[in-house]
């Protein structure tokens, strides 16, 4: 049997966080137990928002060399947001690779960075 990986290692612990320190309208877990790379992540709408009362479920789906490049974030309940695309998929900065942008709309600093964790992204 392989030794675990930073990745597995780094995701195993923030999960475990999330479980220690929940985040208001936020949940986290695996889809499935044999696989830390594939969350499933519930969203709760924030109060006073276009989205209060909403239930929003989507995957995170996190790269073997993780945290040196971003997870991807994808909605399987419907949603409506101008950085949610038809088919679910999220795009935001923060979810944009590490370095200047080659098309020269977001700043490197806005970018992802490996000192990102999950409870970073605030996508609703």
């Amino acid at each position: 049997m392989a030794a675990p990986s930073q990745a597995s290692l780094l995701l195993q612990k923030q999960l475990k966080d999330l479980s220690r320190n929940p985040v208001d309208g936020f949940s986290a877990g695996l889809v499935d137990d044999s696989n830390i790379f594939e969350w499933s992540v519930t969203i709760i709408g924030p109060p006073d928002t276009l989205y209060d009362g909403g239930y929003f479920i989507a995957i995170m789906s996190f790269p073997q060399n993780y945290p040196n490049s971003p997870p991807t974030v994808r909605f399987t309940s419907e949603m409506w947001h101008p950085n949610v695309y038809p088919d679910g998929r999220v795009c935001i900065s923060i979810l944009h690779a590490p370095g200047d942008d080659p098309n020269g709309y977001e700043l490197a600093s806005e970018r992802w960075t490996p000192v990102h964790t999950v409870c970073n992204f605030s996508i609703v």
